[in-house]
C-alpha cells in the first residue's frame, strides 16, 4: 500500500492459524484389515512426525508380512464372497456415499493433512480434499457404465489389487487408485507412505462408517519390507505404485516372472516454455504455482524454465520480485504459501543437492525471507543460467528447486525440454494457439498445460513415458488398469 509521500510500506500478514481441536488423533493407530481396526502381529509401531515442528504426531502399526497376507486373505474373501458379485450400480452406491463423507468432513481431513504433511493448509483445504471428493464421485458415476469405456469388449474386475502411495499428496494418490479399483469390482490392499498414514488411516474409518462391505479395501502401514511383501504376495493380481523411479525398476523387475499386472507413476524433471509472446505476469505465477506453492513435492513439479532469450532478464527479474513476496512458515497458517519439507530424511536429501548446485557453479538465488527455528523449512530457490548437464537439470529434487536456461527457436525450445530421461508433464506460455499445439505435439510428456500448470480433473487422465513410468490414472483410461479387457 501507498503512504501520502506515495513510497512503498512493507507490512505483514496478521496471523490465521487454522484450529486443529477439529481432529483427533489416536496416540496409537492400527492396521485397517477386514473391516476392523486391529493390532500389528509385531505389535511394532513407528512415530508420524509433524514437519512444521519435528515433533511427534502420533505412533503409527508397523505391518509385517504376516499382516499383509492377512489383508490380502480379506481382500480375496471380500472379492469372491461379495464385491464382484454386486451390481456396478450397488458400488456405485457405495463411491457416492464415501464422496459425499468426504465432503462432510473434508475440514477434519484438511487439517490432518496438513498437520502429516507439511503442506499449506489452503493447499489441502482448496485443492487436495475437494480432488479427493471428486474422485470419488466421478469413478461412482462409471461403475454401472463400464461397458461403455470398451465398447464391444468382455470385461471383468482383475481380483486384488496392491497399491503403494507417495507422501506428497497422501489422501489425493489413495482417491487415485482406490475408487478406479472399487468401481471395477476390485478389493485393494493400500499402504501409505510411512511419514504420512494418518489420512489414508482416516480415509479407512470413512469407509467403514460407509458400510463398506469389510475387506473391500484394507489399509496395512509400514516402511519398504511393508510395500515389498505386497509387491511380492502370490494371491495379488496387480500393482499399482507412485513413488520413485528407483522403487520402480525394483517392483517391475520383482514381478517380471509373474503375471501380475502393473503401473507405474514415477518421477519428472518437468519443462516450462515460456515465449517471448507469453502473458509474463500470467506464465511467472505459473512458475510459482508449478514449483514453489507446492514446494516442488508434485511429481509433476515444473522444475525447469526455459525462456525465450529476448525476455529473459525480464522474467528473471519479475521472478525475483515475486519469490520476495512468497510466505514460508507454519502450514496451518491461512497466508503461508510454503510450508515444510515432509521429513528430515527428504529435507537432508534437498540440502545437498542445493550444494551440489552451487559447486557446480550455477547463478544461484534465494529470496531474502526468515524461516521458522523449528521444523524442516527450505527457502525456495532457483540457479539460472545453467545447460542441461548441470545435475540439478537432470535430478529429481522434490523440492522448491528451480533451474532456467534460455533458448532461441522453437525447436531448440524443444530439444531442450525433451532432454531428459523423464517424461511426465509439460508447460507451454504463448498466446499463439498454433505454436502451443505446433511444442506439445513434440514434446515427450504424458500431461501438456497450456498458459497454466499443475491443473487437475478426475475426467482428465494423467501418467508418463520413459522413466516416469507407464499406464493412466484418471478420466476413462484410468479404468482400464484394473480391468480385464477381452
Amino acid at each position: 500500500m501507498l503512504d501520502t509521500e506515495s513510497k512503498i510500506v512493507n507490512f505483514e500478514y496478521a496471523p490465521s492459524i487454522e484450529a486443529i481441536d477439529i481432529v483427533r488423533i489416536e496416540p496409537k493407530n492400527k492396521l485397517f484389515i477386514g473391516g476392523k481396526f486391529v493390532e500389528p502381529t509385531s505389535k511394532k509401531y513407528f512415530a508420524s512426525i509433524n514437519p512444521a515442528t519435528g515433533e511427534p504426531l502420533a505412533q503409527i502399526a508397523d505391518a509385517n508380512a504376516k499382516d499383509v497376507d492377512l489383508a490380502v486373505k480379506a481382500a480375496r474373501k471380500a472379492y469372491n464372497t461379495v464385491w464382484s458379485k454386486m451390481s456396478g450400480k450397488e458400488r456405485g452406491r457405495y463411491l457416492f456415499r464415501i464422496a459425499r463423507m468426504i465432503q462432510e468432513r473434508a475440514r477434519e481431513l484438511a487439517v490432518l493433512e496438513t498437520l502429516d504433511n507439511g503442506k499449506p493448509i489452503k493447499e489441502s483445504r482448496d485443492i487436495d480434499i475437494p480432488l479427493v471428493a471428486a474422485h470419488f464421485f466421478y469413478y461412482a458415476g462409471w461403475a454401472d457404465k463400464l461397458e461403455y469405456a470398451v465398447p464391444g469388449r468382455a470385461i471383468q474386475p482383475l481380483g486384488v489389487v496392491g497399491q503403494i502411495i507417495p507422501w506428497n499428496f497422501p489422501l489425493l494418490m489413495a482417491a487415485w487408485k482406490i475408487a478406479p479399483a472399487l468401481a471395477c469390482g476390485n478389493t485393494v490392499v493400500i499402504k501409505p507412505a510411512e511419514t504420512t498414514s494418518l489420512s489414508c488411516l482416516l480415509l479407512a474409518q470413512i469407509l467403514q462408517e460407509a458400510g463398506l462391505p469389510d475387506g473391500v479395501v484394507n489399509v496395512v502401514t509400514g516402511a519398504g519390507e511393508t510395500g515389498a511383501a505386497i509387491v511380492s504376495h502370490p494371491d495379488i493380481n496387480k500393482i499399482a505404485f507412485t513413488g520413485s523411479t528407483d522403487v520402480g525398476r525394483l517392483i517391475q523387475k520383482s514381478i517380471a516372472h509373474t503375471d501380475k499386472r502393473l503401473t507405474l507413476e514415477l518421477g519428472g524433471k518437468s519443462a516450462h516454455i515460456v515465449y517471448e509472446d507469453a502473458a509474463i505476469e500470467q506464465a511467472v505465477e505459473g512458475v510459482i504455482n508449478g514449483i514453489y506453492f507446492n514446494q516442488g513435492h508434485v511429481c509433476c513439479a515444473g522444475s525447469r524454465l526455459l525462456l525465450e532469450e529476448s525476455i529473459s532478464d525480464l522474467f528473471v527479474g519479475k521472478l525475483k520480485s515475486r519469490m520476495e513476496k512468497l510466505r514460508v512458515g507454519n502450514p496451518l497458517d491461512k497466508n503461508t504459501d510454503i510450508g515444510a519439507i515432509n521429513s528430515a530424511t527428504e529435507f537432508g536429501k534437498i540440502k545437498k543437492l542445493i550444494d551440489s548446485g552451487i559447486e557446480e557453479g550455477g547463478e544461484f538465488f534465494e529470496p531474502s525471507i526468515e524461516l521458522p527455528k523449528k521444523g524442516f523449512f527450505q527457502k525456495p530457490c532457483f540457479f539460472n543460467k545453467v545447460s542441461s548437464a548441470f545435475s540439478l537439470s537432470r535430478v529429481e529434487v522434490f523440492g522448491p528447486v528451480l533451474t532456467i536456461s534460455t533458448f532461441r527457436t522453437t525447436q531448440e525450445a524443444i530439444m531442450k525440454a525433451n532432454d531428459t530421461q523423464y517424461g511426465l508433464a509439460a508447460g507451454v506460455w504463448s498466446e499463439k494457439g498454433s505454436k502451443i499445439h505446433k511444442t506439445a505435439a513434440a514434446l515427450k510428456a504424458g500431461v501438456v498445460w497450456a498458459n497454466t500448470y499443475n491443473k487437475f480433473d478426475p475426467s482428465s487422465p494423467f501418467g508418463g513415458f520413459n522413466e516416469s513410468g507407464f499406464g493412466r490414472e484418471g478420466g476413462r483410461h484410468g479404468l482400464f488398469p484394473y480391468l480385464s479387457i477381452k
